[in-house]
């Protein structure tokens, strides 16, 4: 939704080679905010986007700019301690007065509203996690209160509320961090994707394009989550989905932005382009790849919605990504084992605000200046026992996912049982592949194991694309790459059959 109600400026493909002080690797708000901050310090910097400005993971977020991220705060003081929680909380304060100021200062028209984030629960037995997160959020020095009523139509038992937080329209406000960095001489490649990273003898990274080369002095991977290898990000955090509507209502929306701690948890939020009346909602995250029934995600949502609230129209639906940390604690700063590329990644959901913090931490990095909140986010850490046992945890089930990618899948069905519009494992010629079945009839066929480390694909009917559960890359139907940590497309094992089945 929000970036179909954009005009979004559009940038031409990197097509000769470039040299640069900073290259930014990834066009949303993580990569533009730390492109301009660095730029404003007197770097050359240009931004390598894989497809579109605020494509990607940015323009797919519910549009919250708050520090209430859930209930956190007081398993940050269990995990890391009051100081290490407090430069949590002094980062996630800083990166919203950010959003605001560069809003103002740049004179970009993104909605930019204040309001209440809610964190609610409905059970009783919740009560007390509540309480907690109101004292230990309230001691760190947020605007947390306790309240036992909200705007929302039901009533609650508890709820943790921060005032004066952000909503706005993301898509408005990454184009118009765009523009201005532009304006001012930086330079932003779309369809640039970037499929290596290489540091070099003389303390120079090369940055390999499918189009063009650029030479960076340092380099800055904002990407989601980084490219292939890089810093073994991949087997550190791990992938996960959720799934919006923007819905119209046929009486006024509530004002303050809200999340619920219960399962399924729901997140709310107004949508201010239709009038009072619209609403943001989102819900049913689950691990990439690991849902088969992604179509019954939309319907689920949508008929809590239709019970809760008074419904006048669905008008767009969209799902998004992205990484969890065990620590629960984005990774920012140098990727493990080098000075001159810094990495940003695993923003647990709430990127336009951390993401935004992120950003100052790494201009900052940039420029060799001091960073107060840098020590918590360093992406070099490797964490204490319990992080440590749930990254093994977790990396038990890629290695499972890794051996079933190696065995045939009896649940292939023959191809042509596919109905058009529809994708899944096929048997062409006694081979287990990805198919799928466009509109007009025609049969496109892929390798159906990740390009990143051979992970078995999953078919998402939903947004048609082949998802893998081990690491959160994503493919188009053709095979082309949505979503890294892969840079190379699906192989295609069969030549693509033109005739309707």
């Amino acid at each position: 939704m929000w970036l179909a109600t954009v005009e979004r400026p559009t940038y031409a493909t990197l097509d000769t080679d470039l040299v640069v002080d900073v290259a930014v690797v990834g066009g949303g708000i993580v990569g533009l905010t730390t492109a301009l901050l660095a730029q404003r310090r007197g770097l050359r910097v240009a931004v390598l986007e894989a497809r579109t400005v605020g494509g990607g993971t940015t323009g797919y977020t519910t549009g919250k700019v708050t520090a209430q991220h859930g209930l956190i705060y007081a398993d940050l003081v269990k995990r890391h301690g009051d100081d290490d929680a407090r430069r949590y909380a002094d980062a996630m304060r800083a990166g919203i007065e950010q959003v605001a100021d560069l809003a103002s200062e740049l004179g970009i028209e993104c909605g930019l509203t204040r309001a209440p984030a809610v964190a609610y629960t409905r059970l009783p037995e919740q009560r007390s996690r509540i309480e907690d997160e109101v004292e230990a959020a309230a001691r760190l020095g947020l605007p947390a209160r306790l309240a036992e009523r909200t705007d929302l139509p039901f009533e609650i038992e508890a709820a943790v509320v921060f005032d004066d937080q952000i909503h706005l329209h993301p898509g408005r406000y990454v184009a118009g961090l765009a523009e201005a960095f532009t304006a001012a001489g930086g330079r932003i490649f779309e369809g640039s994707r970037v499929t290596a990273i290489d540091e070099q003898r003389d303390r120079t990274v090369e940055l390999t394009t499918p189009t063009a080369t650029v030479i960076a002095h340092q380099v800055v991977v904002a990407s989601l989550l980084p490219p292939g290898l890089l810093g073994g990000f991949f087997a550190r955090a791990r992938p996960s989905r959720a799934y919006g509507l923007a819905v119209r209502l046929h009486d006024e929306a509530p004002a303050s932005m809200a999340i619920s701690i219960d399962t399924p948890s729901r997140s709310t939020r107004p949508w201010l382009d239709p009038g009072p009346n619209g609403l943001i909602v989102v819900g049913n995250g689950h691990e990439t790849g690991a849902e088969p029934e992604t179509e019954a995600m939309y319907a689920d949502l949508e008929s809590w919605v239709r019970a809760t609230f008074d419904v006048e129209a669905v008008d767009y639906r969209w799902s998004a990504q992205d990484y969890l940390t065990p620590d629960r604690v984005p990774y920012v700063g140098h990727s493990p084992m080098s000075k001159l590329v810094l990495v940003a990644t695993g923003f647990q959901k709430w990127g336009l605000n951390s993401g935004t913090a992120a950003a100052m931490m790494l201009a900052d990095l940039l420029a060799g200046t001091d960073n107060p909140w840098l020590s918590l986010f360093d992406a070099t850490r490797i964490g204490g026992a319990r992080t440590v046992a749930r990254l093994v945890k977790d990396n038990l089930h890629v290695g499972e996912e890794l051996v079933a990618g190696r065995r045939h899948d009896p649940d292939a069905r023959p191809a042509s049982e596919l109905r058009p519009g529809e994708g899944g494992l096929v048997d062409v010629d006694g081979d287990t592949v990805g198919g799928y079945r466009d509109p007009a009839g025609a049969l496109h066929t892929v390798n159906a194991r990740c390009s990143h480390l051979g992970c078995p694909l999953h078919w998402n009917q939903a947004e048609t694309s082949w998802d893998c559960t081990c690491h959160g890359s994503r493919f188009a139907p053709d095979g082309s790459v949505l979503d890294g940590p892969a840079v190379r497309p699906l192989t295609r094992p069969h030549a693509d059959d033109p005739d309707p089945a």
